[in-house]
């Protein structure tokens, strides 16, 4: 019956749906018990082209009826057209495109079995199978232990529920012993795998072996935990001692006996072996070992006081060896007394040194401790000397442990290493003064260095300038002035020598003449002229010389010109002189304006100037017209010649003048100091006779005007560039030239044919 049911069902499967298209996720086994609640996550895909799921029913327990052609069984829930038609503890919080995620709450006993989820969409259908586990009470969680756990190595154990559930708080608490461990919970719900877990990590030492571990599952509702899993840890260690003295301060006298047994408390695995040795070397005398099980037992008669000294018993198995020691004193005087530094070597100047007195036996113990060279020094405990900042010239320390008595131990050298001592720069060669030129030496030295390997370095002005052990100079100059230290260093440290000053004498050089307030100045102004100079020893005269190399009687380092003139203008430079020599400076050039009332008031000067000549430049033309009207009348002409001629002014602190048509006559007095304007005067010539016109008349007697028997008029003209091409373009000194054309005035005829222009240079 039960392989027809099946066949049936395949059959039905193969006539209406396409069962390699339906797909579902979900846990394939769901724990839970009597009381908390079961989340089902799931997940599906409709077949073929289907997007949307039309019913849903959940099943428990169901089976296939071969009759009905049909699956019977408990219905949970039944979704038609994804409509909730009834509900009870089921709940479906999915959708009808890929969600069929259920919650089951709460859980019962009797829901342990198997669920059935029959999905249609359309023609098409499916039944998935989920399987349930319900129990009475919460499962046991599950510990995972490592494969191995080492003292002192990190591991991470886990404890593991097959349970989780939204709406049902669960937590995982570790215990060793009786003692909480701390922890943290997780939880993982997909479709996957429903589970609560919580990881704890811990450092395992050997006392942990064997003890209990536990994991509780908890529910904050329980009055107590709900189950719980308990293993017992095996820590792999090494061996474990202890042992026992008798008598028991294993403080023994000399001839008596004394029993040293090691045991072993605990070891994981088993020891191997056990053995004791003394001073670091095993002891192999049979007669003095009794082996027992997990103890070995050492037994010294009559002991002497060598024997006295550091015992080691000593374990091994597979993970590796442990000692456990005791010391053992024989009672008598202190002997073998040694000074030990426990500073770490080498020892440098500063450091803070620790010395310990030790012993190998005493008999009674020792007591006190004495400790040589005496000072102030801090004894931390009895024995153990703290030297805070040695110096570099401590000396051998050694001490003495006293009981009844006190045993030396032999000196100890520190060998302390400290950077060079007594550095200096040995006297200058020569001892007299320096001179700008001399040959000069500097050395250095030191007094002492440990480590002797030392090099060394220069400094001038506080920079690095070489190294060597000595600094000369063939011919030393001013610039190699100033102050000097010798460096020496070794592996330790450096060290510097005071400040050598070295100062080198020379004559006045690089004078030169600063103007201030600058170098150009208005009149009636201050003008101060300061002589810098560099001379050492410091200049003790300063002389002044103007631009005719005339002394001004001046001998301080500045001269002040105040008030400034015009006339100050000029070159000047200064000369000083020390006990070594005399220095000049450059010419400096000092230049010097009008103020501004003078300008005004050479203005008003050239304006009444221009002035007069424009009225005589009037008067001339009125006189002009009256002759030529006289001249017509008469017929007469009397020859005059053309002559022009140049003006040319030298002044050099003219300002250029910008081209331009300028008035005829008129004399700037701002600009020029030379007159632009001239009126000539020719004597005339009692023998001249009249000359015959042209047309043949006769002579007509001569106009004498006021006078003077001829007037010649001079027209002057200010230079313009390039007016002129008959100035030679390459003398530079001609700033200015001005043109003249002269007119002589009398009887006669001008001749026709004199149309030539003369031309004079005048230099004003």
């Amino acid at each position: 019956m039960h392989l027809l049911g099946a066949s049936l069902l395949l059959l039905e499967y193969l006539a209406f749906s396409d069962a390699e298209d339906w797909k579902f996720e979900h846990p394939g086994t769901l724990y839970a018990w009597e009381g908390a609640c079961i989340w089902i996550p799931c997940q599906y895909k409709l077949p073929g082209k289907r997007v949307s799921l039309d019913n849903l029913t959940v099943y428990h327990k169901y089976k296939y009826d071969d009759n009905a052609k049909a699956f019977s069984g408990n219905i949970l829930l039944q979704m038609a057209k994804m409509n909730k038609l009834s509900q009870g503890r089921i709940q479906f919080l999915g959708d009808s495109k890929s969600n069929c995620t259920l919650r089951i709450h709460p859980a019962k006993t009797e829901d342990n079995g198997i669920l059935g989820l029959r999905t249609t969409s359309g023609s098409e259908k499916w039944m998935e199978k989920i399987v349930l586990n319900v129990s009475k009470t919460a499962p046991a969680p599950r510990i995972q232990l490592p494969l191995e756990i080492r003292e002192f190595q990190e591991v991470t154990l886990t404890c593991l529920l097959n349970f989780s559930c939204y709406g049902y708080q669960t937590k995982l608490q570790w215990f060793l012993e009786s003692s909480q461990l701390p922890s943290n919970t997780s939880a993982s719900l997909t479709t996957k795998t429903v589970s609560t877990q919580s990881k704890l990590t811990m450092h395992p030492n050997w006392t942990h072996h064997g003890r209990n571990l536990t994991c509780q599952l908890w529910n904050d509702n329980a009055e107590g935990p709900l189950s719980y899993e308990t293993v017992q840890l095996d820590v792999k260690h090494t061996p474990k001692l202890e042992i026992e003295v008798s008598p028991t301060e294993a403080i023994v006298k000399e001839g008596m006996s004394v029993t040293m047994t090691c045991k072993i408390i605990s070891s994981n695995p088993e020891s191997s072996t056990i053995s004791w040795l003394k001073d670091g070397i095993p002891l192999t005398k049979q007669e003095t070992l009794q082996r027992e099980q997990k103890m070995l037992t050492l037994t010294l008669t009559s002991v002497t006081k060598d024997v006295g000294g550091e015992y080691h018993c000593e374990a091994r198995n597979e993970i590796g060896s442990e000692k456990s020691q005791v010391a053992l004193q024989v009672l008598y005087a202190p002997k073998e007394v040694t000074t030990v530094l426990q500073s770490p070597t080498p020892i440098r100047e500063g450091d803070n040194v620790t010395l310990t007195c030790n012993y190998t036996s005493s008999n009674p113990r020792v007591t006190r401790y004495e400790w040589s060279p005496q000072g102030l020094w801090n004894e931390l405990i009895p024995g153990v000397l703290m030297i805070q900042k040695v110096s570099w010239n401590a000396g051998p320390f050694t001490c003495a442990a006293c009981n009844s008595w006190c045993s030396w131990a032999s000196p100890v050298n520190l060998h302390i290493k400290y950077a060079p001592k007594g550095v200096k720069v040995l006297p200058i060669i020569p001892h007299s003064e320096i001179h700008s030129g001399d040959r000069i030496l500097l050395q250095c030295n030191f007094s002492s260095s440990h480590p002797t390997d030392v090099r060394f370095f220069w400094k001038k002005n506080g920079i690095l300038l070489k190294e060597g052990r000595e600094l000369s100079f063939d011919s030393i100059s001013p610039e190699d002035a100033g102050s000097y230290n010798c460096l020496v260093n070794n592996s330790v440290g450096q060290s510097t020598s005071e400040t050598q000053m070295l100062q080198v004498l020379y004559a006045p050089r690089r004078l030169r003449v600063s103007m201030s307030p600058k170098d150009s100045v208005t009149e009636g102004k201050d003008a101060v002229l300061t002589c810098e100079s560099d001379a050492n020893p410091p200049i003790s005269q300063y002389a002044w010389f103007d631009w005719n190399n005339q002394n001004l009687h001046h001998y301080d380092r500045m001269l002040r010109l105040d008030p400034v003139k015009v006339e100050h203008s000029g070159a000047y430079w200064c000369q000083g002189t020390n006990r070594l020599g005399v220095g000049q400076s450059p010419p400096s050039t000092l230049t010097v304006y009008y103020s501004s009332e003078t300008i005004s008031r050479r203005t008003a000067l050239g304006v009444g100037l221009c002035l007069a000549i424009l009225l005589l430049a009037i008067w001339g033309v009125k006189l002009h017209q009256s002759w030529k009207r006289i001249q017509s009348q008469q017929g007469l002409q009397e020859n005059s010649s053309g002559q022009s001629f140049f003006v040319r002014n030298k002044k050099i602190r003219r300002a250029p003048l910008s081209e331009g048509p300028h008035s005829m006559g008129c004399y700037n007095p701002v600009m020029e100091d030379s007159i632009s304007y001239a009126v000539l005067h020719f004597p005339v010539d009692e023998n001249d006779t009249p000359r015959i016109g042209d047309a043949g008349t006769s002579e007509v007697p001569r106009l004498s005007l006021n006078r003077d028997n001829s007037v010649t008029y001079s027209v002057v003209h200010k230079r313009q560039v390039g007016d002129y091409e008959n100035v030679t373009p390459d003398v530079p000194e001609d700033e200015e030239i001005h043109y003249s054309e002269l007119v002589h005035f009398g009887a006669g005829e001008r001749p026709l044919d004199h149309e030539g222009v003369e031309y004079v240079t005048l230099k004003h």
